[in-house]
């Protein structure tokens, strides 16, 4: 049996609230009682963004991208040459999104290709 040979990096996303400041010690006291599935946040605070987003995936980036972008499937589908069917599978996860692919809807979203696979 092969074992990995590179530990997983922790993607860390900080998140950051604008309270009012009488407000601002009630809302540290929220923030440290927080946790996801019952895992306690780390010291600083931080916690991996998988934990606290454990739903999003290529399909959800797709989705969010072509949305920022103000486009609909079928826009970006005749931009990309490929059919609004196809968009949409992919977009609910029923299409695998290749790495050709990725880097075609990274050219046309502005965004970098790996968050689609």
């Amino acid at each position: 049996m092969s074992a990995p040979t590179k530990a997983r990096r922790t993607e860390l996303v900080e998140l950051c609230f604008l309270v009012p400041a009488e407000k601002a010690e009630a809302a540290r006291r929220a923030m440290a009682d927080f946790a996801v599935s019952g895992r306690p946040s780390k010291e600083d605070g931080s916690m991996p963004w998988r934990q606290v987003y454990p739903d999003f995936g290529p399909a959800t980036a797709l989705r969010g991208a072509r949305k920022r972008e103000g486009l609909t499937q079928k826009q970006l589908a005749e931009r990309l040459g490929i059919l609004q069917s196809h968009l949409s599978q992919m977009e609910n996860t029923k299409r695998p999104i290749g790495k050709a692919m990725a880097k075609r809807f990274a050219e046309a979203l502005g965004v970098d290709y790996r968050v689609f696979l």
